[in-house]
């Protein structure tokens, strides 16, 4: 869509944060509760997953105020619900363009132009890829870069799995997919796990893991899916071959700053550059929090952290300039917070026929062989991010519609059968039936505008 077609917005934002996972969401917190009205642009497809990286893991067990730890999902669902509850007004769209050479400053979406006085730019690192050979015939085909979103899918179930990495990810992936797969190889290019002592532990006690120390992933083999993987040794041309149906990539991330087009100084892998501790940038009025600057900690409580000071810096700024407009609140105390509820599975109790999401297998039997209508079917698994953020897109792509297309939730860790008579190979994936019919499918998460356009070709 061309610049001129894109809707302006007829007001000056205070704040625009441009990112949505840890460090994003707390300065939303704290700047709408500064009464700033921030916008925060989630991201959607570029640069990895709204929400940031802790919707591909599991459990975190080392965010402060969760003593048996929480799934990352679950944490980042909580922080964008209170960032809502105090005020911050999300738009979950990509940022394509910014222009920081003036005045307020000017930000492209898809759909809008929005211009603010000040910016934090928190929008993370994205995982990197080996560029091995045949590694895109068989992405999403036995090769991923997240473990925690495909590894219930059943190709992998009761296989022999790899995780290429020697970090915290890696290790955390390796133990995690033994829950699934028959073994576990862990291939590591140095002599020694980078992982933290208690990772590191969990990989050397557990006899479903396998390490491959000083060894490199050379190329992916196979025909509809993958079957090898072949690796060699460090200072040597030999090649062994490991029999697996899936690898799981865990070695690293790079900085989502190309967007910027160098308009801040940024060092030589791509980071924000800021003093130390700091989330100034090289230009006024324009901040830094999260991994789009931190070269080396990269934990979600130092993203938040960096979100904190980011925000109180951004508020300062803005009032020292006289730049802000601050909301008038009717109410000291805000409206409790929407905090997302799992879905209970449907029974014969609880089924209704013309409801517009329900959960199971039930439902599913029952729609399928009894329903003229559009049939909207989301497998999904608990730990997976992406679904985390697709089901409630969805869910308002049927309220749109007004209950001519009914949703059916379908966790594949719980309906295995399920998942495998229709050929789930990772989450999320949406099927669309009619009477029986399949006539369309989507994997991973997408606009809204792309169901709709397909649901209304099928509705007419």
């Amino acid at each position: 869509m061309e610049a001129e077609e894109k809707s302006l917005k007829n007001h000056i934002e205070n704040l625009v944060i441009i990112g949505s996972g840890p460090a994003g969401y707390t300065s939303g917190i704290y700047a709408a509760r500064a009464n700033l009205q921030p916008l925060l642009i989630t991201g959607f497809q570029k640069g990895g997953i709204a929400g940031g990286q802790l919707m591909t893991t599991t459990f975190v067990e080392n965010f402060p105020g969760f003593p048996d730890g929480v799934l990352g999902p679950d944490l980042m669902d909580l922080m964008k619900a209170q960032a809502i509850r105090w005020g911050t007004k999300l738009l979950e769209e990509d940022v394509e363009k910014i222009d920081l050479s003036k005045r307020p400053f000017r930000l492209e979406t898809s759909n809008e132009i929005i211009t603010s006085h000040s910016i934090i730019i928190a929008t993370g690192a994205s995982a990197n890829k080996l560029g091995i050979q045949n590694e895109e015939k068989f992405w999403s085909l036995g090769i991923s870069a997240c473990a925690i979103c495909d590894g219930a899918t059943p190709q992998f179930r009761n296989e022999e799995l790899a995780v290429v990495g020697g970090g915290d990810s890696a290790c955390e992936e390796a133990v995690y997919l033994t829950k699934y797969g028959s073994h576990v190889h862990l291939i590591v290019r140095s002599d020694k796990l980078k992982a933290s002592a208690a990772m590191a532990d969990r990989v050397h006690s557990n006899s479903q893991i396998t390490i491959h120390w000083e060894s490199q992933l050379v190329s992916a083999q196979g025909e509809e899916w993958l079957s090898e993987l072949r690796i060699k040794k460090k200072n040597s041309s030999k090649e062994h071959v490991l029999k697996v149906k899936g690898v799981f990539y865990a070695i690293g991330h790079t900085p989502n700053s190309d967007f910027l087009n160098n308009q801040l100084e940024l060092d030589n892998k791509g980071y924000i550059i800021t003093q130390p501790g700091r989330p100034e940038t090289s230009i006024e009025g324009v901040y830094t929090a999260g991994d789009v600057s931190d070269s080396e900690w990269k934990q979600g409580i130092t993203a938040a952290s960096s979100g904190c000071k980011a925000a109180l810096v951004a508020e300062k700024w803005l009032s020292k300039n006289n730049l802000s407009t601050l909301l008038k609140r009717g109410s000291t105390e805000p409206a409790q917070a929407d905090s997302p509820q799992n879905l209970k599975e449907t029974t014969e109790e609880t089924f209704k026929s013309n409801s517009i999401w329900q959960k199971g297998s039930y439902a599913l039997r029952k729609l399928y062989h009894e329903s003229s209508k559009l049939l909207l079917v989301v497998y999904t698994s608990k730990s997976c991010g992406p679904c985390h953020i697709l089901k409630p897109q969805l869910k308002r792509v049927l309220e749109e519609i007004g209950g001519e297309v009914l949703g059916i939730e379908i966790d594949i860790e719980k309906e295995q059968k399920i998942a495998t008579q229709a050929g789930i190979n990772g989450t999320p994936t949406v099927h669309l039936f009619k009477e029986k019919k399949l006539l369309h499918q989507w994997k991973g998460v997408k606009q809204r505008k792309e169901f709709k356009e397909v649901i209304n070709k099928f509705m007419t």
